[in-house]
Formats: C-alpha cells, sequence, structure tokens
C-alpha cells in the first residue's frame, strides 16, 4: 500500500517520524498525562494509558524533558495554547490539513511529519494493513 499523504501548512519547521497517537477528544491540561512517563491517564479518554500528551504546554514540556514528549505536532486547526506548546517544545507542527487526519490515521500509523514543506505521510501499521486485506 502507498504511504497516504496530506499537505497541510507548516507552522514550525523541522522533520519528525514516529508513531501516531490520535485522537478527536482532547487532553486535560492539568493533570491529563503523567510527565514522568508520557502516558495519558486521563479517566476514560480513549487514550488512556497511551504515551503522548496533548495538553498545557508546560506538560508538554514536562513529558519532554522526562524523555516521553511529542517528536511532532499536527492541529486540525491552530489556536493560541497549541501555538504556543509548539513553540515551547520547538518540534515540527503542521496545521491547516486538506484532508481530515481523523479518518485517516490510526493509533500506531507510521506518520513523518515535514514542517518544512507542510506534509504528513501515513504509513499504516501492520494491524491496519491486515484488516484492509481482509485478514482480520
Amino acid at each position: 500500500m502507498e504511504p497516504i499523504v496530506i499537505r497541510g501548512r507548516g507552522a514550525l519547521g523541522g522533520v519528525a517520524e514516529g508513531p501516531a497517537l490520535i485522537s478527536r477528544r482532547t487532553i486535560t491540561g492539568w493533570g491529563g498525562v503523567d510527565v514522568r512517563t508520557g502516558k495519558v491517564k486521563e479517566p476514560g479518554h480513549p487514550l488512556e494509558g497511551s504515551r503522548g500528551s496533548n495538553g498545557w504546554s508546560i506538560f508538554f514540556h514536562a513529558a519532554q524533558v522526562s524523555g516521553f514528549g511529542p517528536a511532532a505536532l499536527v492541529f486540525p486547526h491552530l489556536d493560541s495554547r497549541t501555538a504556543v506548546t509548539a513553540a515551547v517544545l520547538n518540534v515540527p507542527m503542521l496545521t491547516d490539513l486538506e484532508d481530515d487526519p481523523f479518518a485517516l490515521i490510526r493509533v500506531g500509523d507510521r506518520v513523518r511529519v515535514d514542517g518544512d514543506r507542510g506534509v504528513l505521510t501515513v504509513i499504516k501499521s501492520v494491524r491496519d494493513l491486515a484488516i484492509l486485506n481482509g485478514e482480520d
């Protein structure tokens, strides 16, 4: 399967690659993330127990200092909170995407965020490929 390419606007330059952690539901900024492990700890959140964070910039930064912060950020729409978070972390960031990332990306897919060119490349996880091929 060919990689999926989503174009957007690079809000912060740089390139990063890694497993996707994606959710339509935001995470509470004050305490939704364990800053020592980077795991989402908000009770009942779809990503509870997953590594990553989507809270206020101080929690992103604390998780980054612990070695568990995001390698890049992708937001459908940019607001002051997300812009400050990206600036504090100094990681590649994309926004204003041409396609709906929630329809195309699943947790665990490999993604490459190119903030210089404004391109998000998605390589489906092995499990997703098996489902698409009717093997699961």
